[in-house]
């Protein structure tokens, strides 16, 4: 008679837990890995220009905001609408407004961002001024330390325009780039567009009631008081007392100085 092997306590065992693993209602453990966190964060470190290289943390614009979610250029078609542009005011560098303004612009064509910005403004004025006998006309800032850009603003082009070299921030309310009012981009740019139909602005540096000395010609040394300016033709009228009688003597304004 054959005899039927029974089986080992080491084969039950095994038997057991292959059963136990593949039991109805027994969930196998997953392998799937939990996704990483990619809720906007409150701030961002921003590098700034400032004098001591201190990073500066700045609050993030878009937070609490529906349209908070970064657009991604690379994917958006080129065709599509990209809604309309807003100008800006920067805080820059003093001094430096026509060199960042520059480095702005070579930035924007270097990554591709031309269709998201317009211009970018220095407002000036044209002022015409007298030095060492000579008339000139000279570009004068309005707002120095300011730049306006037109763009539109999103998650790139608001981080390329701060990591810009020189550029401090947006001005705006509560960490928020604020958009200008259309009125008052109209005026900047009015005032500081060239017209040719009208003469410079003349920058006089005195006012009715100062004291000068006049420099050259016929009252060379004499001393008086300014009573009248005359921008337009850059005449001044003063008040020169000769032979113990108060006359007034229109003379160049460059033939004037202060006392």
């Amino acid at each position: 008679m054959t005899t039927t092997p029974h089986p080992s306590d080491n084969d039950r065992t095994a038997q057991s837990e292959a059963s136990s693993v593949n039991a109805p209602g027994t969930d196998a453990p997953s392998s799937h890995t939990p996704s990483t966190d990619h809720r906007p964060q409150p701030a961002v470190a921003i590098e700034d220009d400032d004098d001591d290289g201190t990073p500066a943390v700045l609050d993030d614009p878009f937070a609490g905001r529906d349209d908070a979610k970064p657009v991604n250029v690379s994917d958006a078609d080129e065709a599509a609408p990209i809604g309309e542009k807003n100008w800006y005011i920067l805080k820059v560098q003093s001094n430096r407004e026509d060199s960042i303004s520059d480095t702005l612009e070579r930035r924007v064509r270097m990554q591709g961002l031309d269709r998201f910005f317009g211009k970018v403004v220095v407002p000036k004025e044209q002022v015409t001024e007298f030095k060492n006998g000579k008339k000139r006309v000279v570009s004068r800032k309005l707002y120095p330390g300011y730049i306006l850009v037109n763009m539109i603003l999103n998650d790139e082009t608001w981080y390329l325009v701060r990591e810009t070299g020189g550029i401090g921030d947006f001005t705006g309310s509560a960490g928020r780039p604020s958009p200008m009012l259309q009125a008052d981009v109209d005026k900047l740019l009015n005032k500081s567009a060239v017209k040719t139909d009208e003469a410079p602005r003349l920058k006089i540096n005195f006012k009715k009631g100062d004291r000068v000395k006049i420099t050259e010609g016929t009252f060379e040394n004499f001393e008086g008081e300014v009573e009248q300016i005359d921008e337009a033709n850059g005449r001044v009228t003063v008040m020169l007392s000769i032979f113990g009688r108060s006359t007034p003597v229109d003379i160049e304004y460059w033939q004037i100085e202060g006392l």
